[in-house]
């Protein structure tokens, strides 16, 4: 499918031209702000649709919403009506279209000059009423709030917040180009009115706490729950608004003469993953936990577990290595320790279920 674009080289135009170009099969063909309505008329002869991006956020002069938003997209349906096509077009509006401000009114008249196409020439019409769409290549102090915040914090430099419970409504860019890709599949005539999936609410203070707390994790290593909703793409948003120089942090490493132990991330709830060294012939452990639990996996050269019941006595010994990837666990009760028993450096991964907390170690020294 060959697709005008127009606004390509924006925020979500970006997006969306890598998204099509990662799907694969899709010729993407460019509009932008330097071509001119005969480029417009041109390129609108042979193409199978058109998403319309571009226009005006935030002009000097509040009558260029009126050229960028509204008179653009007649233009855009202009061409295509002058040039006797029937193809679908999807256009970005706002939510801000059921305002009264210049802007809602400009991006209302757009949609109008969209229905009024796809009415006459029976085409699809996908219509995007768009909140606060956020993620990379978001411009600061232009595309969203958010942007503004990640770039800020992530360059080290300050944020204004005027209301910290002003209310949000996002969308993610990742979510919003799915959706357009999903919709470019559709044939069925007529407008289709459609909402980006899911939406997320939250505020303005709340936004800014995140952000800031996935800074402050480098140094705290503690990491928020970035798996899934709201707070993984605002963190992926946030990474990718950090400067080359930032790309790497260091974390604390404590060593002695038995090797070296490095905490690399710890959670709010679901403890936290190190690793540690051994040279040949030392043994780290000897200690029990009441509730703790660990699992640990032999990265590099041998090892040996020792496990002993501290109630009955009883004995277990294992052996592992790097390999063969092998997860070992702790239990409580039993006392453990594990040794190098082999000729090189060992390099062990461990997970333990809770974050060390030097007041409550739940850590007993025992004897094997």
């Amino acid at each position: 499918m060959r697709i005008l674009v127009t606004g390509s080289s924006g925020f979500i135009g970006k997006n969306l031209v890598l998204r099509l170009h990662d799907i694969g099969g899709h010729e993407v063909v460019p509009f932008l702000r330097t071509d001119t309505l005969k480029d417009l008329r041109d390129r609108v002869r042979d193409v199978d649709a058109v998403v319309h991006l571009a226009g005006e956020n935030r002009p000097a002069d509040p009558k260029d919403f009126v050229v960028g938003n509204a008179d653009f997209t007649r233009d855009v349906c202009g061409a295509l009506q002058a040039q006797g096509r029937r193809i679908p077009i999807l256009i970005a509006s706002s939510t801000q279209a059921t305002l009264t401000n210049p802007y809602g009114s400009s991006k209302r008249a757009a949609e109008s000059y969209v229905e009024e196409y796809s009415t006459k020439s029976g085409s699809p019409a996908y219509l995007y009423r768009l909140p606060n769409v956020f993620g990379k290549w978001a411009r600061p102090n232009y595309n969203s709030v958010v942007a503004t915040f990640c770039h800020n914090v992530a360059h080290g430099l300050p944020i204004r917040i005027d209301d910290h419970s002003a209310a949000l409504t996002l969308a993610y860019v990742d979510d919003v180009v799915d959706d357009f890709c999903s919709a470019l599949q559709s044939t069925k005539p007529g407008v289709d009115y459609r909402e980006v999936r899911p939406s997320y609410f939250s505020s303005v203070g709340e936004i800014a706490r995140l952000i800031v707390s996935f800074r402050e994790g480098r140094d705290s290593l503690f990491v928020e729950r970035v798996g899934t909703g709201l707070i993984r793409a605002l963190y992926s948003t946030y990474v990718s608004y950090l400067p080359t120089s930032a790309f790497a942090y260091p974390v604390p490493a404590y060593r002695d003469d038995r090797g070296g132990f490095v905490e690399m991330l710890k959670t709010r709830d679901s403890g936290q993953i190190s690793f540690f060294t051994a040279h040949p012939g030392v043994t780290r452990g000897g200690h029990y936990h009441h509730s703790k639990t660990e699992k640990f996996m032999v990265i590099q050269g041998s090892a040996r577990f020792r496990f002993r019941n501290v109630v009955t006595n009883a004995t277990h010994e294992l052996h592992a290595s790097g390999e063969e990837p092998t997860i070992v666990e702790t239990i409580p009760g039993w006392a453990h320790d594990i040794s190098n028993v082999g000729s090189g450096t060992m390099i062990v991964m461990l997970w333990a279920n809770e974050v060390f907390d030097r007041n409550k170690a739940d850590t007993i020294t025992s004897q094997l």
